[in-house]
């Protein structure tokens, strides 16, 4: 099994998402069982967020957790940027907190860049995490410019991860970004690394060269592009998990080892960039 290390903790490299999940109650029960047969499967890591479903995704997860030893699960959430000031983000967390039944966080995450100063926010983690109210705390959709002021920051290096947009089709921050972070011990937290599906424009599924390397491994596409994602060193994939038969079929990517070949082709089909990209955000 691909592994990542986060805060010198050893973690599977597939992690369960839950993006967009807990809104609907007529598919809530399959979504708990969904992310406890991941559990079940040996997957440790749940990411979630006070955004998604304004709580009710948190609400979830803390629901299908109940069953199981707190300390055998990394569970990660977020806080919004207009709730990452001191004032406001005791608060935050608190309320997120109580939606998991949990009395402490894994890993925290800087949702995404607001007006709240940095410092402001970098502090206040800190202060969370020195109380024991978090075990660690990160960013997520911050490129380059970002990590650099970090860095200048105050505790700023102590963040132990950065979570961004990141599959096959969307390489931007291999130029520049991905560099910087290897560089620096910080591992990356690749949301969407299925991409967003047909409706938002992704063709991932139907390329040849996908179709062509999955045949090869006897996979399916979806596979392939997980196993991709999970090859590339320190990475942690977070595909959004709500079936339980796409969970446990997605567990396969992380036993999928891509030859050269694999990688050359896929890699003419989707080339690596060769110039800094705007970082792509969903």
């Amino acid at each position: 099994m691909k592994n990542v290390t986060i805060n010198n903790q050893v973690l599977p490299a597939l992690g369960i998402g839950t993006w967009e999940m807990g809104d609907d109650p007529e598919v809530r029960e399959e979504e708990i069982t969904a992310i406890r047969s991941g559990l079940d499967a040996g997957l440790t890591v749940i990411d979630t967020a006070e955004m998604y479903g304004n709580g009710h995704s948190e609400e979830l997860v803390g629901e299908a957790i109940k069953p199981y030893q707190r300390s055998q699960i990394f569970l990660i959430s977020k806080v919004l940027p207009q709730n990452a000031s001191a004032h406001k983000m005791r608060q935050s967390l608190a309320a997120s907190l109580k939606r998991l039944q949990t009395d402490y966080l894994d890993l925290y995450l800087y949702h995404w860049r607001g007006m709240v100063p940095l410092l402001e926010t970098v502090s206040e983690l800190q202060s969370l995490q020195d109380e024991g109210l978090i075990r660690a705390w990160g960013v997520s959709n911050f490129d380059i410019d970002d990590m650099e002021e970090l860095w200048q920051v105050p505790n700023g290096q102590n963040c132990v991860v950065n979570e961004d947009l990141y599959n096959l089709e969307t390489r931007g921050i291999e130029f520049s970004l991905l560099p910087w972070q290897r560089e620096h011990h910080i591992p990356l937290i690749a949301y969407s690394p299925l991409g967003r599906g047909p409706k938002m424009g992704s063709t991932m599924m139907k390329n040849e060269a996908v179709i062509q390397v999955a045949e090869k491994h006897k996979a399916s596409p979806y596979q392939i592009l997980l196993a991709w994602v999970m090859q590339q060193p320190d990475v942690l994939a977070i595909p959004k998990s709500s079936s339980s038969k796409h969970l446990l079929s997605n567990l396969r990517a992380l036993d999928i080892e891509l030859t050269k070949k694999d990688l050359q082709v896929l890699e003419q089909a989707y080339p690596k960039p060769d110039h800094k990209e705007p970082l792509a955000i969903y």
